[in-house]
């Protein structure tokens, strides 16, 4: 028997902590659904679980990302128009 898929668990509570809590619960929810289906012998909703609960981590990653590098810009760009007064 092969071992289950990985859960991305902890690479989902690290999206939910640090980046996007919407999207890094979704991956939450996702990643904990797939052991339970591996053991109840669901190996493709497994697998399928295991696929959705990365690309929301990585999703939630993406707009965490973005959010800050937009928040990075705006004080930037705040205090530079601040300095020209």
């Amino acid at each position: 028997m092969t071992p289950p898929p990985p859960n991305h668990l902890v690479w989902a509570i690290l999206t939910t902590l640090f980046c996007c809590l919407p999207l890094g619960i979704v991956s939450i929810v996702f990643a904990a659904q797939v052991n339970s289906k591996w053991q109840m012998g669901d190996f493709a909703g497994a697998h399928e679980s295991s696929e959705k609960a990365k690309q929301f981590a990585i999703w939630a990653a993406v707009v965490g990302a973005a959010v800050l590098v937009l928040y990075i810009v705006l004080v930037i760009g705040g205090a530079l128009s601040m300095s020209s007064w």
